[in-house]
């Protein structure tokens, strides 16, 4: 017959080296270093307890930990919490403090400031170390989920008539109760109906409460009015290939030497035109003015284009057409009719091209032109100015036009508009910024160096993200959601010390 060891379950004491855990070469090990070399003074204006009140953690081991449960994908407080009670190497790292989840949550959100102050030693010694290049800086975001729900956004007049809806609805209910009562002897309102009056009347209550606390709508870009949340008014409603999202738009700005993170924000917006610049201002102290800066299209705009110019900042932005453009992506239509379980990537269909100028023929003299379908158009009137260019109008007969066969082909609503008229620019205009980019980086060089903009950022959002395991912010409001931000970002640049150190 077999025989096996013996399992003893008897209590007993082992002996644990917490120094020994901290393996070299581990993230533990370098952020244990790392943070007793940096200047953490800029925690101590949180605490009031120099003469009185109990010694609170220290912020060097809150530290410590959060980053260590970033770097393993771990967010939540209370998942951190058992981590420094239950995980050998978090009680390694925190000397076995067990620091309480409201305690982990209370730094994380209101550390902002001084985690910024963190990030900038880092990045201090990063630079010491010869680990930032400035020779490419690649700027990228992601649009990640926060704690709030996309339910609760709207106009100040949309949750007005949630409001007035709601009070009806109880109003309706009051008054069916009320007939019910001096119709029977008995009570008809059941516990359901009655928790639902409840619900409804606290709820067209907070609702008030929330219309009065915030007077006016929030302003958006170019005049309109972007939507509120009740939730977390600083977060937005932004669109995702997944769908839509209640959230903040992460940017960093990597550099293209070893990928460092040089600037790291959240901003609760999806307007990313609306960042390019701020972001730019915010890292000015890093790049130098032969700095190249790289950007996607979401990040295009002439405005945009034309500050750059007027910074004197070399930059590559791309457009929207940058890849139609670009013959190596001459196939990447094929990977569109690959399923997708969570989103259909097919493109919907287009409406059909209308004839534009270049389809009609313009006389030498240009007294006349001559439409598609072989029909005279007259010249009409004196020449105009169209966008400030001088420009000359043709117009087509109404008999010419209504029995035409290409008239959908022609004419943007052919069921009411008249006749053709098409104007052709007589001046050559000025090439704008975004003619010059688009020729900039379209050129060999360019796409070399647009190139070299992938393989700079996109890893590192797949660090974040994968690695990372980051798929949503814990925190309310931009403040907070900006320094759990930063942490992350954080994370990812003590990796890249970590490893320069081991590797040298």
């Amino acid at each position: 017959m077999a025989r096996y060891r013996h399992i003893d379950m008897s209590p007993r004491l082992l002996p644990v080296d917490l120094q020994a855990q901290l393996v070299p070469g581990s993230f533990a090990h370098a952020v244990h270093h790392l943070v007793d070399q940096l200047d953490l003074t800029a925690f101590d204006a949180r605490y009031r307890n120099d003469e009185a009140g109990a010694p609170a953690h220290a912020p060097a081991m809150l530290l410590k930990a959060v980053l260590l449960a970033y770097s393993q994908g771990m967010v939540s407080s209370r998942s951190i919490e058992r981590a420094c009670r239950d995980n050998v190497l978090f009680i390694a790292l925190t000397g076995d403090a067990k620091p309480h989840f409201t305690t982990l949550a209370d730094f994380v959100s209101r550390s902002r400031e001084a985690i910024a102050t963190i990030f900038a030693q880092v990045l201090t010694l990063l630079d010491g170390e010869g680990l930032i290049g400035r020779e490419m800086f690649a700027i990228d975001g992601v649009k990640l989920p926060s704690n709030a729900s996309k339910h609760r956004s709207g106009t100040r007049a949309e949750f007005l008539a949630q409001a007035r809806k709601m009070e009806r609805a109880a109003t309706t209910m009051l008054e069916r109760h009320q007939a019910n009562d001096a119709g029977a002897a008995e009570d008809v309102r059941d516990a359901k109906a009655a928790a639902r009056l409840e619900r409804l009347t606290r709820e067209a209550t907070k609702i008030r409460q929330w219309l009065a606390d915030h007077p006016e709508d929030r302003p958006g870009s170019r005049g309109k009015v972007r939507k509120s949340n009740r939730t977390d008014n600083e977060s937005a409603k932004l669109a995702t290939d997944k769908g839509v999202i209640q959230g903040y738009c992460g940017v960093a700005v990597v550099d293209d030497k070893h990928q460092v993170i040089v600037e790291a924000s959240a901003h609760g917006t999806g307007a990313e035109q609306e960042l390019l610049l701020p972001v730019l201002d915010a890292c000015a102290g890093q790049r130098t003015t032969a700095t190249l800066i790289t950007a996607d299209a979401g990040y295009h705009s002439e405005a945009n284009l034309e500050a750059l110019a007027e910074r004197g900042i070399d930059a590559l932005i791309a457009d929207n057409a940058m890849r139609r453009r670009d013959e190596r992506f001459a196939e990447q239509d094929k990977h569109l009719a690959k399923p997708d379980p969570l989103h259909d990537k097919t493109r919907q269909p287009t409406k059909p091209r209308l004839f534009g100028s270049a389809d009609f023929i313009i006389a030498p003299d240009q007294s006349h032109a001559t439409c598609p379908a072989g029909k005279r158009l007259h010249r009409n009137g004196k020449d105009c100015t169209i966008g400030g260019y001088a420009a000359i109008k043709f117009r087509a007969p109404e008999a010419a036009c209504s029995d035409c066969p290409l008239r959908t082909k022609c004419l943007r609503k052919p069921q009411t508009t008249r006749s053709r008229q098409v104007a052709v620019l007589t001046r050559k205009a000025e090439p704008t910024h975004s003619q010059r980019m688009r020729e900039r980086i379209d050129s060999a060089w360019g796409r070399e160096q647009y190139g070299r903009r992938f393989a700079t950022v996109e890893p590192v959002f797949g660090n974040v993200r994968a690695n990372k395991r980051l798929n949503r912010f814990t925190l309310r409001g931009q403040a907070k959601v900006d320094g759990q931000w930063k942490l992350f970002a954080l994370v990812h640049n003590i990796e890249k010390w970590a490893n320069y150190r081991k590797a040298a």
